[in-house]
């Protein structure tokens, strides 16, 4: 049966794995390895000079590890991927491998917290400028490209104000310029979003997030649409900075992996059920959340994405004190920065994720000190809505406003 025949949820249990090639085992191996020996030192010549496919040293290629990158290849319909020790680990290596001293990069009109750190860091030590662009117009986004534009570099939905960019749009123009396009597709993975598909060259995720989904490892992908690109970042990039996956990392991942479609569908019901039910709570005043049908980029989420995500961010009447007061008085959520785990989690965008972000810059990307980021999580919906409702009610008798 060939790819082409194979529904997803199919695929994400499957590809990438032949237990034949394993001594038969169902569950994928944990190759707990630093090095791997040789039959002869011309064996060992012949694998580092590229004369014969074998396994080397783990930080070269680790078999636990290719499993998932050849899972992830298959479900975000790439050509190769790669698997890294964090999510910033692989946008700082798409990054290092697509631009130099001197170039450009374009983002989206906000990013996460570090990488927005990251291309600090570019700019002030290596004179590698970004800027920060609205990409709902074709000519916003030819007006922000310049001879020294390498890529463009995009959240979609952008963490956290779920604004969503029209990846066809971004692509269609990127590549009149020959520029190439990197998706942060975290929020949606590959079971609600495919931008490789939509014409991107490199997709990022923090596979921390839903890719593992049980909030127990840390880890990073980059998955392209060439396959000599990725064998790049692999034998330069990766190689000699080394911020690679550790073995069981990528094994804990191929187990996550497994229940990825059916955790989505979990998590898109019951952001739904919980954004309805946040429209009718009188402290909370703007919610956004893409499957609403007010939402501006509502349009965009239909026509990309296969479902609208877990993730909710809304912003509460009051001040920066009501929005604390909030968290503190959840019970069944808890506060913690990540995502895409089966505990709801909570955080304050403005004072944690993205709390280097500069104040003028934070109120451009539209991230004020009111505004809260939800990852909704796999817990019965009403239970999510009546821990709402009990800090709501605490919180309006405190009169912290």
């Amino acid at each position: 049966m060939g790819n082409g025949k194979k529904r997803f949820e199919t695929r994400v249990i499957h590809d990438g794995y032949d237990a034949q090639q394993h001594f038969g085992a169902l569950a994928p191996p944990l190759y707990q390895t630093s090095t791997f020996t040789f039959s002869s030192a011309e064996q060992g010549e012949a694998r580092f000079a590229g004369e014969e496919e074998g396994n080397i040293y783990s930080r070269l290629g680790n078999p636990t590890v290719r499993i998932l990158e050849e899972k992830m290849t298959s479900l975000e319909n790439g050509k190769a991927a790669l698997a890294f020790g964090s999510g910033m680990a692989a946008v700082s290596a798409v990054l290092l491998h697509l631009v130099k001293t001197g170039d450009h990069i374009i983002c989206s009109r906000g990013v996460y917290g570090c990488t927005f750190g990251l291309l600090e860091i570019l700019d002030e030590k290596f004179h590698i400028s970004h800027n920060f662009v609205d990409m709902s117009t074709e000519e916003g986004i030819r007006h922000a490209i310049t001879n020294d534009t390498a890529c463009i570099y995009v959240e979609s939905p952008i963490n956290p104000t779920m604004e969503l960019i029209d990846l066809a749009l971004v692509t269609r123009v990127a590549k009149e310029y020959a520029i190439p396009v990197v998706v942060d597709n975290t929020f949606c993975t590959p079971y609600l979003q495919q931008p490789l598909t939509l014409g991107a060259n490199y997709i990022v995720h923090s596979a921390t997030k839903y890719i593992g989904g049980h909030g127990d490892v840390v880890g990073g992908l980059i998955v392209g649409d060439s396959q000599e690109q990725i064998k790049l970042i692999s034998m330069s990039t990766q190689k000699d900075i080394g911020g690679i996956m550790s073995p069981f990392d990528a094994w804990l991942l191929n187990r996550g992996l497994k229940t990825l479609a059916i955790r989505m569908d979990r998590h898109c019901l019951n952001a739904e059920k919980i954004a309805s039910y946040l429209r009718d709570q009188s402290l909370i005043k703007n919610i956004y959340f893409p499957g609403l049908k007010d939402h501006p980029s509502h349009p965009i989420a239909a026509s990309q994405m296969k479902n609208y995500g877990g993730m909710i961010s809304f912003e509460m009447n009051g001040t920066k004190e009501t929005a604390q007061a909030f968290m503190n008085e959840l019970k069944l959520i808890k506060i913690a920065v990540s995502l895409g785990d089966a505990e709801t989690l909570i955080q304050h965008p403005a004072s944690m994720t993205h709390a280097i972000v500069p104040k003028k810059v934070k109120e451009q990307m539209g991230i004020s000190d009111t505004l809260l980021r939800l990852s909704v999580g796999l817990e019965a919906w009403e239970d999510v809505c009546e821990d709402i409702d009990q800090a709501l009610k605490k919180i309006d008798t405190m009169a912290v406003f």
